[in-house]
């Protein structure tokens, strides 16, 4: 039974799921940030051999949540691909099942400071932001807060300590007037929240929602 967490941004209503994506149900629009197809051949190209299987994992992610929420639109935030050389780097079965993905509903591509354009072969719209409602959504957050600003880039990680174990895990994070959203990439790694850019972006205070194997766990 998987446990979702909603949350008020800019007076809009959103479901943080546990797999780090992100659901908006008044525009039934799923939402999900820096998933970094062919991350694992990029990595193999430079001698770090990883288990060539993450962009499989992430299509199979994707269908399951597609089938779970019934999304009449996805946006995707940018990063979706690991480098300009990654759609060559799909095998045939991977690139026929992320065509029939693409195609199942309306499908927005936003830049991404790997991927600025998508393969040309995917169906999809492609914006460099898209404002709707009381959300804008782009991939790299703004400097100055923007109201209802949802980015990603930053792959955020937060750190608890509980009975004398340190436990990393991926995590949005929000002041309730922008938020940040975790990666969905599953080589895509995380920069921990007590890194100075988000200081900076989250001066006062902020919620920590962080992902676990079935729930999302709010942390002060």
């Amino acid at each position: 039974m998987v446990h979702e967490m909603r949350i008020r941004l800019n007076h809009e209503v959103l479901t943080l799921d546990p797999s780090g994506a992100l659901w908006w149900d008044a525009r039934r629009t799923l939402v999900l940030a820096d998933i970094h197809f062919e991350k694992g051949s990029s990595y193999a190209r430079y001698g770090l051999f990883l288990p060539p299987y993450d962009s499989r994992a992430m299509l199979t992610r994707i269908a399951r949540l597609q089938q779970y929420y019934q999304p009449q639109r996805v946006i995707a935030l940018g990063d979706s691909f690991h480098d300009a050389g990654a759609e060559a780097r799909l095998g045939g079965d991977e690139r026929a099942d992320l065509e029939a993905i693409v195609g199942a509903q309306e499908w927005i591509w936003i830049a991404g400071n790997h991927d600025p354009r998508p393969p040309a072969w995917l169906n999809g719209r492609f914006e460099v932001e898209l404002e709707d409602g009381n959300l804008l959504f782009r991939h790299d957050p703004s400097l100055v807060a923007s109201a209802g600003e949802i980015a990603g880039h930053l792959h955020p990680c937060h750190t608890i300590h509980r009975q004398g174990r340190a436990v990393r895990r991926r995590c949005f994070v929000s002041d309730g007037l922008r938020l940040v959203m975790p990666a969905f990439g599953a080589y895509a790694g995380g920069l921990d929240l007590r890194d100075d850019v988000f200081i900076r972006m989250f001066p006062a205070s902020c919620r920590i929602y962080m992902l676990g194997a079935e729930r999302v766990y709010a942390v002060a």
